[in-house]
């Protein structure tokens, strides 16, 4: 037993010299202290086993070499901490990983090439509330109340008399109460209506455009929405030549009632107005058939729009 213990010590401490790191002295902490196989802990059993004259002296030497391990262990586990872990090696061999940039959603580069159009034209971008009043979305815009467009099927109502914008017309009642003629702006947002199906989504995105001062006619109306067809859909786009033609905005001279209805004398200014949904057009650029795919955030789909 007494050479055991020796051969035993010997061999522990040249183990544990050639520990480098955390997981190479857990192995060496295993080898000799383990609750199964550690070679201390079977001389420990084999104590019971030993002759009653012997076994003072073994269990002395036995547990001499059990306090030097251990305490061995717990010095070389403060040196190994104190090192701090292996430094992170490298392999330049192997390729690098890509980097796929991100971009910027279909609706929302056609919504700012509208913008960029507007604004090189002339217009002012303006802004306005999502929850409107019946006067703002309906009454100032010349709509009465037996207009289909006020109908509970078409229009998200809200408590207190309030509504759920069903267009941004809204903002150009908004803007030519805060302001007199000339007015050239634009209002994009999102509007709501209850629809929904491969072409029509309960939330879209709309464009409004209005134009109102001394002079305007309809010919001011027609060469700004050709410019801005142009520019969408490229110079070389062919508009209302009778041979099959798809309507993709509604436009017309503003009512006379509507500028009544802010203040204004129909008898010295006149204006035009147009709307289309962003996603409409965005569906015609893109050649896109359901306007779902906009929403529903998949990679497939949206990494088709760098940008």
């Amino acid at each position: 037993m007494q050479s055991r213990v020796q051969d035993i010590r010997r061999q522990f401490d040249r183990d544990l010299a050639r520990v480098k790191d955390a997981a190479s002295l857990e192995d060496v902490r295993t080898r000799y202290l383990g609750r199964r196989a550690g070679l201390v802990t079977a001389l420990l059993r084999e104590l019971r086993e030993t002759p009653p004259e012997k076994r003072a002296a073994s269990g002395k030497a036995v547990n001499e070499l059990k306090t030097h391990v251990e305490a061995a262990l717990e010095g070389a586990r403060t040196t190994v901490g104190a090192a701090g872990p292996a430094p992170e090696t490298i392999d330049l061999t192997l390729p690098g990983r890509s980097q796929r940039p991100g971009s910027s959603h279909p609706i929302t580069q056609v919504r700012a090439l509208i913008e960029e159009i507007f604004l090189e034209m002339g217009y002012t971008l303006e802004s306005g509330p999502e929850i409107e009043t019946d006067f703002y979305n309906f009454e100032a815009l010349n709509i009465p109340p037996h207009h289909p467009a006020r109908d509970m099927q078409d229009t998200f109502y809200v408590e207190g008399g309030l509504l759920l914008r069903t267009h941004t017309s809204p903002v150009q009642i908004r803007t030519m109460q805060r302001r007199r003629p000339p007015i050239k702006m634009v209002a994009l947002g999102r509007v709501f209506r209850r629809d929904s199906d491969i072409t029509h989504s309960p939330v879209f995105h709309q464009v409004e455009g209005l134009a109102v001062a001394e002079g305007i006619t309809f010919a001011h109306l027609k060469g700004t929405l050709e410019h801005f067809c142009r520019r969408v859909f490229g110079q070389d786009l062919t508009l209302c030549k009778q041979t099959g033609w798809l309507e993709i905005l509604g436009s017309g001279m503003v009512h006379p009632a509507v500028l009544e209805a802010v203040g204004y004398d129909p008898e010295h200014v006149s204006g035009f107005a147009f709307g289309t949904g962003i996603e409409r057009i965005a569906m015609l650029k893109y050649r896109v058939d359901d306007i779902r795919l906009f929403y529903e955030n998949d990679l497939r789909f949206l990494s088709q729009f760098p940008g």
